[in-house]
């Protein structure tokens, strides 16, 4: 291993390290301050016998639970690799984030249970001017914790810290209904708080919804992100010998951990040795400005030799890539002298990849009826 290679994994090392206690550190300051929040807001939900109040409550106290389970979902994610896991446990960041979801999800559908009883049989509200002070100060300070929070799950890409930031976020929107059918209350005599105890709890429910179908693309996997995936295919791409590079496929085990493969299309005078001299050093190149580490380099040739060659090419590309749901052709080498040729083609999700191969193959065959036609239908898995 070279000294630069040594000294980036030393720095991914620091940056993991760095941001395990990043992620402690903020989720330290949200169970503290939401366990505070939580016991003022209940002895004012009990004081003033208000449901919309101590539902407030409840979900401060969702919300530290939240925080708790984001350490321990921190601790175990960042445990070595070993036999039975090999590429570490990142992934367990996502089973923690899925289960703040669900909590969120449990705490809105609870507390509309117990608005719509309290709308059913209505009991009247006693709120102070103390009480309302309160209540105002926790909104405050919601929307301190929910940019602290947010802001600091961006930084180091956690979606449990994001989730829980944008949460926070929620909650202080959703104190401050409860402030303003309070200050109604206090002046008007109109009791509004049941109501208000539904808004929250649907607002809760969306959220918890939201976070769940989010984390669970994490898990079952989902489309790469496109600015990474654009620039690791310039960084390939600036090689003279790579006239493109295709099927880039990313897989994620974790936050900040992911692996790749890709094809690149090179020169058929290219010899082996020197493929792996160009592919060793683009994994550095690709590893050193994204992070990403470049597992596995597949290669397409394309002719050189032959003009006669690129005139087919031309011909077929012209005649595939009429269809609109043909995002791209590549991958293509003819053989002349054995009448063979090869090629992949990109299909959108907009079709059958069966019948486009066979629309495809149809049309390629009767251009050139005396080749043998390999056609490879590709996924369209990176932008």
């Amino acid at each position: 291993m070279s000294n630069e290679q040594i000294q980036n994994s030393e720095n991914i090392i620091q940056e993991k390290t760095n941001r395990d206690k990043i992620i402690v550190k903020t989720s330290i300051v949200g169970i503290v301050t939401n366990i505070f929040l939580a016991a003022f807001k209940a002895t004012i939900g009990l004081l003033s016998n208000s449901i919309a109040v101590i539902l407030d409550a409840i979900n401060n106290l969702s919300d530290a639970l939240s925080s708790v389970i984001t350490i321990v979902g921190t601790k175990l994610a960042n445990r070595l690799p070993d036999k039975k896991h090999p590429l570490g446990h990142g992934r367990i960041e996502y089973m923690s984030a899925l289960l703040v979801s669900a909590i969120v999800l449990y705490a809105g559908i609870t507390s509309m249970i117990e608005s719509i009883k309290r709308i059913i049989h209505p009991e009247a509200a006693d709120y102070s001017i103390i009480s309302l002070i309160i209540i105002a100060v926790a909104v405050v300070v919601k929307i301190i914790l929910g940019k602290y929070v947010k802001s600091n799950g961006e930084k180091v890409k956690s979606g449990a810290l994001i989730a829980s930031g944008a949460d926070a976020m929620f909650d202080a929107i959703l104190s401050a209904s409860v402030l303003a059918s309070a200050i109604i209350y206090f002046t008007a005599k109109i009791s509004l708080e049941a109501y208000v105890g539904v808004i929250i709890s649907i607002v809760i429910i969306k959220a918890g919804i939201e976070m769940m179908s989010d984390t669970l693309g994490d898990i079952l996997g989902k489309r790469a992100d496109a600015q990474t995936t654009k620039k690791i295919k310039q960084l390939l791409t600036q090689e003279p010998e790579v006239r493109g590079a295709y099927d880039l496929i990313i897989h994620n085990y974790g936050p900040s951990k992911n692996l790749a493969s890709v094809h690149l299309e090179l020169p058929d005078t290219m010899t082996v040795e020197q493929v792996d001299i160009l592919t060793r050093k683009l994994q550095v190149k690709v590893y050193r400005e994204t992070g990403v580490i470049l597992t596995g380099t597949g290669v397409y040739s394309y002719n050189t030799k032959n003009d006669e060659a690129s005139k087919i090419r031309n011909a077929i590309q012209e005649k595939v890539m009429a269809h609109d749901w043909v995002l791209q052709m590549h991958g293509f080498y003819v053989d002349i002298s054995s009448k063979e040729m090869r090629f992949d083609v990109v299909m959108s999700f907009e079709i059958d990849p069966k019948e486009g191969l066979a629309t495809i193959n149809k049309e390629v065959t009767k251009l050139y009826p005396d080749y043998k036609i390999n056609i490879v239908p590709d996924v369209d898995v990176s932008d």
